[in-house]
């Protein structure tokens, strides 16, 4: 059964996942603050990295606490070198609303480190049948 970590890894994997798809198909068209990354690989390519970070965290969504360590894992990577970007596009001047992206991407990455350190509420277990005498 899908706990609260797994809802989380579940909705957030989707929410990377078509962050890639819409690289893929969709490119944005105002691409300043990315020139860090797109100087080393191409928007595709990124996008794709995206979504197999997605699919990963929606995979792992589905395996028990303690071995869905892998979605909690590239879901924060995937966002490293954007948050990096964006901040070296705006300290550059180059763009000048990178520090808000950056910091949009770092705050993502922060609230799914505190998600990865919670634990799952224990269940309560089940009544016992009533047994007649």
């Amino acid at each position: 059964m899908l706990g609260r970590r797994g809802a989380y890894l579940l909705s957030i994997g989707t929410v990377w996942t078509l962050i890639g798809y819409g690289m893929v198909t969709a490119p944005q068209p105002d691409q300043r603050g990315l020139r860090l990354l797109l100087d080393r690989v191409p928007l595709e390519v990124w996008g794709w990295l995206w979504i197999a970070a997605g699919l990963t965290a929606i995979v792992s969504a589905f395996l028990p606490e303690g071995r869905d360590w892998p979605g909690f894992l590239v879901l924060p990577l995937m966002v490293l070198p954007w948050v990096i970007s964006y901040l070296v596009a705006w300290w550059q001047g180059d763009f000048p609303r990178g520090w808000i992206a950056a910091a949009l991407y770092g705050a993502l990455a922060a609230g799914i480190f505190v998600v990865a350190g919670w634990r799952e509420p224990p269940r309560p277990k089940r009544a016992e049948p009533p047994y007649e005498s």
